[in-house]
């Protein structure tokens, strides 16, 4: 490929820097079909020598491709054009902007071959140690034997669940048994083993106001009645649970990062919680989901680790820490509740593959998960940094990020008369049109009281301050 076919030769004389210049004329091509899926683009020393720039430019320029989708890093088989690259996510950039969508909410899952901007929910899936995970898989089933192609065990496997009875006892501070532990395919699956084991239809459920809307459909289609209870700065507002439904036999918190606000649950909460829960005999289900990850201080310590009369069921998941695609959650539950977990794990089965369980085991047990973990801890940091100087240096008079000591996405609060008067999910739906993946806080709410206008956005895969000034630029010109 010739650069001049494209135009790629910068203009010095404008503004605007050379490495945002190459990006926006590969963008163009792309959209416009120039470019198609599955194209090479020349190597960087070979574009940087035809069109007389450092190296560090035109690196700079293919990284921020590379971060959003464009283009896909193939080692010494060189960098193509995505061939999973959806183009009717992107063709909008090249056709100007997209006519007003209705207001209603989006689906508040991605799914796609690659992650978009601001994905939420994701980990840094290019920083993943795929290579170390590769051999440890492949080491497993070098030795796969007649046992280990039986019918797994339905609480999952026992070496997996010894190893995070471990990790939990360090990091969590939950002193538990292997045998409390049950592994599951997802959090989801794991709310649907606590519905099946001790949930009614009709019970009264307190749910976080705003609140993670997965765990809201989940429980609803269990027949659970939610009561919606406010947050505020200190987490979930216990007295004004008690006030309304005291004789809930449920409640569902994230109390070391709330989703989606990121509050903690302040101690003086955590003990209120607790002290109803043995009151009246409630369950309090604790979903733990991204606490690895704080960036001021020490973990906080899980609300499970206070609970001195069994009753608070504590999920984690796989998820975030290492990747979606393993599907891989787990429940602890109080002693005197095994058997009865055990007999609905038995009655339908809903773990997850053998050799994926096995290989995480292998990843804790090795040191390996701890390492990544920190290693992840510092690189979460740099990229919140990133993102939150650019958002801040371009939408900074209408939005107000409302940063939380923990947490793997950002939210971005609506300037009240900023000039962006529309609500957030209109907002949100063209910035999407643009091949952005946000997601409006509204939607979030469960009660029919005021709601709070935002805009939420994952930070993991912004690759650093470029991707990062370059997607506050794209994310204003959708919205502003």
């Amino acid at each position: 490929m010739d650069a001049r076919d494209f135009h790629l030769e910068p203009d010095r004389q404008q503004s605007t820097p050379v490495y945002l210049q190459l990006y926006r004329r590969f963008r163009d091509a792309i959209a416009q079909g120039r470019l198609r899926p599955g194209d090479r683009v020349p190597a960087v020393r070979a574009l940087a020598s035809e069109l007389n720039l450092a190296r560090g430019t035109v690196e700079s320029a293919y990284q921020m491709l590379i971060g959003e989708g464009y283009l896909q890093a193939r080692g010494p088989a060189g960098t193509v054009v995505s061939p999973q690259l959806a183009t009717h996510a992107y063709s909008a950039v090249a056709s100007g902007p997209p006519s007003p969508a209705p207001a209603a909410a989006p689906s508040p899952l991605l799914t796609a071959a690659e992650p978009l901007p601001f994905q939420l929910g994701l980990p840094a899936l290019d920083v993943f140690p795929r290579k170390l995970w590769t051999r440890l898989a492949a080491q497993r089933l070098r030795g796969l034997n007649p046992t280990g192609m039986n019918y797994p065990d339905n609480q999952g496997h026992l070496p997996l669940r010894q190893a995070l009875a471990a990790y939990l006892g360090i990091s969590r501070g939950i002193a538990c048994s292997p045998e409390q532990i049950f592994i599951t395919a997802g959090y989801r699956s794991a709310l649907n083993l606590i519905a099946r084991s001790l949930m009614q239809p009709g019970d009264r459920c307190w749910f976080e106001d705003p609140g993670y809307f997965h765990a809201r459909d989940a429980l609803r289609a269990a027949g659970a009645e939610l009561v919606p209870v406010a947050v505020d700065e200190e987490g979930l507002r216990v007295e004004d649970g008690l006030r309304q439904a005291a004789d809930a036999r449920f409640a569902v918190v994230t109390p070391s990062h709330q989703s989606p606000l990121g509050v903690s649950l302040s101690l003086a909460r955590r003990l209120a919680l607790l002290d109803w829960a043995k009151a009246s005999g409630a369950w309090i289900i604790e979903d733990d989901y991204d606490s690895e990850y704080r960036y001021h201080g020490r973990p906080l310590p899980a609300l499970k680790g206070l609970d001195r009369h069994g009753r608070v069921l504590y999920t984690g998941t796989f998820s975030k820490v290492l990747f979606p695609g393993l599907r891989l959650a787990y429940l602890v539950v109080p002693a005197s509740e095994i058997a009865r977990f055990r007999r609905t794990a038995d009655a339908f089965a809903q773990g997850s593959p053998e050799l994926l369980q096995a290989t995480v085991s292998d990843f804790l047990a090795q040191g390996h998960f701890a390492r990544h973990l920190k290693k992840m801890r510092k690189l979460y940091a740099e990229r919140r940094g990133a993102l939150q100087q650019a958002l801040q240096g371009r939408l900074g008079p209408r939005l107000h990020i409302d940063l939380q000591a923990g947490g793997i996405h950002i939210l971005a609060r609506l300037r009240n008369g900023s000039g962006m008067d529309e609500d957030d999910v209109a907002l949100a739906a063209r910035a999407n049109a643009q091949g952005l993946a946000v997601l409006p806080l509204s939607p979030w709410y469960l009660g029919a009281g005021p709601t709070g206008r935002g805009l939420l956005m994952g930070f993991t895969n912004i690759a650093g301050a470029a991707q990062a000034q370059m997607l506050a630029e794209r994310l204003h010109a959708a919205i502003a």
